[in-house]
């Protein structure tokens, strides 16, 4: 009989205390036994992941390259691991300290949040990914993937938590659910009374499907309406570089491009070199009417739908506009505060962008794929929040702890 969600919050409330009394140095240990121990059961890992891709066969491309596993991304969990290890521990830090006008020392600590619940869809790296990220922070995750993942993500958290029994630490601080279940996941996110946070990770259908149904407080992790904005004064050849990285590299991921803005002084130039380079990645390409006229019948009709649509696949949406500031406005009336990119050799036209464009993160000549917590230095990361309060961009392990308030006194009394 598999355990129910109010069973595994219990477990986690218990383990979630017990995570406590760790220090930094036994976490750091733990992580980089669990790092050696994917390794050492990559084959059984790839074993199970063979299983759920056998199932999946007949699903999208994009969808099966996010759930396929491999020696490599094996490799790159592991390295994501001993990362996460050599961070600096939040947990104790004091942010800020004083001694208020009667005396009391007070301090703002970081302690942890608690329990995390953790909802994704077919990303068996996250199964590894959140429960370092939470465990070096010290909170207890329940982690809630798709079907499709099921038996990847049951392998891969039983090699951590074999780690942690292994070592006698809690296994429970690591928890997955094995019911699949719609029904158990409206459970799960109702589960006030043991989660102290939920975390969606995925598409932008499960992530509002989340937020409208959860009781338990949510930090947003965004889907990617990500944009490439080329001004006329521009490099064409770094533009096609970091527009081919950008949607070829893994069309699949949050921050990959789905949307090219190029200036009209520019257009008639750049697109015919843009479209080759994309060509040998067989990139479907949908236009307004100018790219049409310039690209001629390798451009499908863009419709309106088009422009707040992630793709998650090879096909890129273009738009020829008039001006910076037309690209600002449709960059902004139809991201979805992720990543954008601005490829111009003009510093001004470069802070404008930086300053107007409403994003989690915003680029200047770079691709939008590096808004990623490995790239930036955060080891694995939990997601990429698009919300403003509390956190915001990759989510590393300072944004999965909160703040107490330690005061310390000699008898002071409030008159």
């Amino acid at each position: 009989m598999m355990t129910t969600v109010v069973e595994l919050g219990k477990r986690a409330q218990k383990a979630a205390s017990q995570l406590g009394q760790l220090g930094t140095v036994q976490k750091n240990k733990l992580l980089e036994a669990m790092a050696q121990a994917l390794i050492e059961k990559t084959t059984v890992i790839l074993e199970a992941n063979q299983s759920d891709l056998a199932a999946a066969s007949e699903l999208p491309r994009n969808f099966v390259d996010r759930l396929t596993l491999t020696k490599d991304r094996i490799e790159a969990a592991a390295a994501g691991l001993r990362q996460v290890a050599q961070l600096q521990d939040p947990i104790g830090q004091v942010d800020k300290a004083w001694v208020n006008a009667a005396g009391l020392r007070i301090a703002k600590r970081r302690v942890p949040l608690g329990v995390i619940g953790i909802i994704y869809e077919a990303r068996p790296n996250v199964t590894v990914d959140a429960a370092a990220l939470c465990f070096k922070s010290g909170n207890a995750v329940i982690l809630r993937g798709g079907k499709e993942a099921l038996q990847s993500n049951l392998q891969l958290a039983a090699v951590l938590r074999g780690v942690l029994a292994a070592n006698d630490v809690n296994a429970d601080a690591i928890q997955i659910i094995e019911d699949t279940s719609h029904e158990t996941a409206a459970r799960f996110m109702e589960l006030t009374e043991y989660l102290d946070v939920l975390i969606p990770r995925g598409s932008a259908r499960l992530i509002h499907a989340v937020v409208n149904q959860a009781k338990v407080p949510v930090i947003e992790t965004g889907a990617g309406n990500c944009h490439v904005y080329v001004d006329r004064n521009s490099d064409k050849k770094m533009a096609a570089d970091i527009i081919v990285n950008a949607k070829c590299q893994r069309p699949a991921v949050c921050n990959a491009i789905e949307k090219l803005l190029i200036h009209q002084d520019v257009a008639a130039e750049y697109l015919p070199y843009i479209a080759a380079k994309l060509a040998p990645y067989h990139v479907e390409l949908r236009g307004d009417d100018t790219t049409q006229k310039i690209l001629g019948t390798v451009v499908k009709p863009a419709t309106v739908e088009d422009w707040s649509t992630e793709y998650n696949d090879y096909i890129l949406a273009i738009k020829v506009v008039a001006s910076f500031e037309e690209a600002v406005a449709h960059i902004n009336k139809y991201n979805t505060k992720h990543s954008e990119t601005i490829i111009t050799n003009d510093y001004q036209r470069s802070q404008q962008f930086l300053d107007q464009i409403d994003a989690a993160a915003v680029y200047v000549n770079a691709s939008t794929r590096f808004t990623d917590g490995f790239e930036y230095g955060f080891g694995a990361e939990i997601g990429i929040s698009t919300q403003k309060l509390h956190a915001r961009g990759p989510m590393g392990l300072e944004e999965l702890t909160t703040t107490k308030y330690v005061v310390r006194g000699q008898g002071q009394i409030r008159k």
